[in-house]
Order: structure tokens, then C-alpha cells, then sequence
């Protein structure tokens, strides 16, 4: 049996593929060789730049299956019918670090959903954690810096991470979840994931709902200690990206339930604490859980670099029946994440196989731009209205109108009877056991005692005090404890 041909991109046939052309046998290379300087210049741009953030990534496809009745909350055709399977893509991260880190570090994971529909793609953005370090996205680039390497040291530096949060009490609530037993997830297939953010659902009557997602694994909740997951990450930095891969290789497919809390929209208002604060959960006892489905993962990627680099989930993409919320910081991604991609993979991201419409066809008037497909519209026209039997709108809201009111200006959230940016971090410590509580403090006492300021210390104390006296004492004695040894 004869072997395919080895071709240049342009599809000629290559002659030789060990020896570059050169003038005589121990000259200089030639010019003319456009076999070498093609292979040469397309290495030098095989990476595109990586993500600021969830830069280190794990995806595969699979499958949600709608389990329970939800149309009473929303009209999305996906969650319409029991039983309904919508094929989907999920990419598992973690943030702070670049492409080249280690998977078992202490840092939340993202949690990203993309749902391939019938009335286009739905992505949905979350984490590992139902809750965040900050409420408005203009502390987000601040808060990443804060995480990030120091420009001059090229480091991590305890002093910008404690820093940071010492200024930014809100973040005390996802410190305690950071530190605590769930902050270095054993493998991807082994920790929850959140929406994190509020969003609405609309009912077919037109009747708006506030929702909260929860996807609990089937596989158990299972994590690692701070020695367990230096050891990992020393020995195989790549551990939960191969857990993940070999797991579906033997067709043992990680599955997870998805739960959501739904709140009527009228209810919001009056509710104790801002419902759209990031740094917050709804309690169960409000807001209990309410099954929707099961999502199965069941087929690995072909191409890494493809499908998992070239990703790109915008939690702008809604479908019909699902909307957003006032959440400020859902808002803020509403721009940031599709503009990374525009930056990232260019204005025709959306054309790539992992991000195309797969259930549906995508048809709109956008043309042209970098890496604009052959064909892309064809021979039709480009603007709307037209008379050429051209794509036209609905007039359907995707989702239920906001009510807005008030002067424009930059202003905090408006205050409930129980907003504080301490009693939910108090309730979750209260919750631990002792050796979870034990293992807690550790955590935060590595960090916080490597700091060099001892105002910021300070501060970041008063922050576990308030949020519960004996939290605050025992980390307080943990740290001075190891500045003195």
C-alpha cells in the first residue's frame, strides 16, 4: 500500500524533509527553499497569545439530558422536555497561573459550559466555588495583578496577594472557600461547579425568575492537602489534565447533576442581602435545589490546541428563555470575555469547528476580518433591511426586560438589611469540622506570616475576626506563631 504524499501548505509535493536545500554540499542555505522557510515561519507562529486568565486548560464534549419538568421557569427549547440530550463542551481551568503551570495548585478552577442548541450556542461561565473575590468588574484587572507575577520580582509575592485582599473585605468570604479542604480539587472529575453569577429565566407567560446554578459531581467531591498536592504537581504537573483524558479513554465518563435555586424577580428587592453580590450564596433554606438534568462527559478532543486552546466561551451567548441579571460582575464579562477572544483568536472565533453553531445554523451579516472563511455570506448582501430575502429579527426578547431607575453615576450597590461582606465567610467556617478548621487556618497562616508589612497583616486579621472571633484569634495566633520561629 502506497503513503500519502508529504505536501507544502499550498499542496506540492515535497521532495526531501531531512535536508534543507543549500548552495553545495557544506554551503549556505538558500533562499529559494520554500519548504524550510514555510515550516520555519509557521513554528514561529504556532502559539497565539494565552488566556490573562484560565490560561491552563482541560476540555472534552459530551452530553446534558434534561431529568425534570423546568418549563414552568423557562421557555429555553434545550430544557424543554424530559429526557431531551443537547450535545455540549466543557473546559476545566485553573486562573491564576499561565499555560506552562501545574493543575494541583491551591486556585479556583473554571468551570465553563457550552451548550450547543437548537437556537444556538449557550455558554455558561462558572467556577468550582459559588462565590468570588470582588463584586465589580473594575477590580477585576486590579484583583488579577494582585494574583499574578510581580512585574519586577517575576514572582508571586505573598505582600501584592495580602495586600489586595486587605483592602478588599468582600474577598473574605472566597478566601475562607480558597483555603479551605475544596481549594486544590483532587482531579477535574471530582469537584462541583457553579454559574457562580445570578441569571434570569423566563417562564412562556413572560414571568421572570432569578437562578442560581449548581452542577454537583456524581463522582464524589475528593481534594488534596497542601503536601499532597506539591508532591503531584512535582511529579506529574499535568495531573488533572491526564485524569481527565484517561478516564474517558476507558470509558469511565465523569458525569454531574445540575441543580438550580430559583427566586421569583419580585422577590429580590426585598431580599436580605443583594442577591447579585458575587460574593455571596443564597442560603438552601431560601432557595432549595431544585434538579434539572445530568451532564455526561464522553468524548476527548482530537486536537488540544484546537478545541481546548481555541475555545472560546462568552457568557453573552444566551438563548432564548435564559437572560442576565443586574450581577455588576456578570455585566462587566458580558463584554470582557467576548472582546478577549476577538483580541485572542480574531474577529471570526466563531467560525472555528469548537465554537460554531452545531444544532443550528449561525446566519448574520458579518463578513470579512482576519481569517475570514472562503465563501463566508456568499453572494449575498451584508447590510439589514434588504429585499435580497435576508436573515431578519424576531422581535422576541431573549429574556424578561430589567427594571432600571435613578441618575447616572458610579455607585455602590444598594444596601439590604443583612449586606456585610463578613457573616457568610463566618457561617462557612462555623460549618467546618475541628480538623477542617485546623487545616483552614494552616493554609491562611502559610500565606499571610510570609507577608513583610505588618499593617497588611493586620488588616486581613480583622477581616477573620469579624467574620468570626474564634477564626480571627486562631488565625492571628497561627501567624505570629511562624513569625517568630
Amino acid at each position: 500500500m502506497s503513503k500519502r504524499v508529504l505536501t507544502t501548505e499550498s499542496g506540492a509535493p515535497v521532495a526531501d524533509n531531512q535536508n534543507s536545500a543549500s548552495a553545495g554540499a557544506g554551503g549556505p542555505l538558500l533562499l529559494q527553499d520554500q519548504h524550510l522557510l514555510e515550516k520555519l515561519a509557521r513554528f514561529n507562529r504556532e502559539r497565539i497569545p494565552e488566556r490573562v486568565v484560565h490560561a491552563r486548560g482541560s476540555g472534552a464534549y459530551g452530553y446534558f439530558e434534561v431529568t425534570d419538568d423546568v418549563t414552568g421557569f423557562t421557555h429555553a427549547d434545550f430544557l424543554s422536555t424530559v429526557g431531551r440530550r443537547t450535545e455540549v463542551f466543557l473546559r476545566f481551568s485553573t486562573v491564576a497561573d499561565s499555560l506552562g503551570g501545574a493543575d494541583a495548585v491551591r486556585d479556583p478552577r473554571g468551570f465553563a459550559v457550552k451548550f450547543y442548541t437548537a437556537e444556538g450556542n449557550y455558554d455558561l461561565v462558572g467556577n468550582n466555588t459559588p462565590v468570588f473575590f470582588v463584586k465589580d468588574p473594575v477590580k477585576f484587572p486590579d484583583f488579577i495583578h494582585s494574583q499574578k507575577r510581580d512585574p519586577f520580582t517575576g514572582r508571586q509575592e505573598p505582600d501584592n496577594v495580602w495586600d489586595f485582599w486587605a483592602h478588599s473585605p468582600e474577598a473574605t468570604h472566597q478566601v475562607t472557600w480558597l483555603m479551605g479542604d475544596r481549594g486544590i480539587p483532587a482531579s477535574y472529575r471530582h469537584m462541583n461547579g457553579y454559574g457562580s453569577h445570578t441569571y434570569q429565566w423566563t417562564n412562556a407567560e413572560g414571568a421572570a425568575f432569578f437562578v442560581k446554578y449548581h452542577f454537583k459531581t456524581n463522582q464524589g467531591v475528593r481534594s488534596l492537602s497542601a503536601e499532597q498536592a506539591a508532591e503531584l504537581a512535582g511529579k506529574d504537573p499535568n495531573s488533572h489534565q491526564t485524569d481527565l483524558l484517561q478516564a474517558i479513554e476507558r470509558g469511565v465518563n465523569p458525569s454531574w447533576t445540575l441543580y438550580v435555586q430559583i427566586m421569583p424577580a419580585a422577590e429580590a428587592a426585598d431580599y436580605r442581602f443583594n442577591p447579585f453580590d458575587l460574593t455571596k450564596v443564597w442560603p438552601h433554606r431560601d432557595h432549595p435545589l431544585q434538579r434539572v438534568g445530568r451532564l455526561v462527559l464522553d468524548r476527548n478532543p482530537d486536537n488540544v490546541f484546537a478545541e481546548v486552546e481555541q475555545a472560546a466561551f462568552s457568557p453573552n451567548n444566551f438563548v432564548p428563555g435564559i437572560g442576565p441579571s443586574p450581577d455588576k460582575m456578570l455585566q462587566g464579562r458580558l463584554f470582557a470575555y467576548a472582546d478577549a477572544h476577538r483580541y485572542r483568536l480574531g474577529v471570526n472565533h466563531t467560525l472555528l469547528a469548537v465554537n460554531a453553531p452545531r444544532a443550528t445554523t449561525a446566519r448574520n451579516y458579518g463578513r470579512d476580518g482576519l481569517m475570514a472563511v472562503n465563501g463566508q455570506g456568499r453572494h449575498a448582501k451584508n447590510y439589514e433591511p434588504n429585499s435580497y430575502d435576508g436573515p431578519v429579527e424576531t422581535g422576541r426578547p431573549l429574556a424578561a426586560p430589567l427594571a432600571v431607575a435613578g441618575h447616572t453615576g458610579t455607585h455602590e450597590a444598594p444596601a439590604h438589611t443583612k449586606d456585610d461582606d463578613f457573616h457568610q465567610a463566618g457561617e462557612l467556617y462555623r460549618l467546618m469540622s475541628e480538623e477542617e478548621k485546623r487545616r483552614l487556618v494552616a493554609n491562611i497562616a502559610g500565606g499571610l506570616s510570609q507577608v513583610s508589612r505588618d499593617d497588611v497583616i493586620e488588616k486581613n486579621l480583622a477581616h477573620f475576626h469579624a467574620a468570626d472571633p474564634e477564626y480571627g484569634k486562631r488565625v492571628e495566633e497561627a501567624v505570629r506563631a511562624l513569625r517568630e520561629d
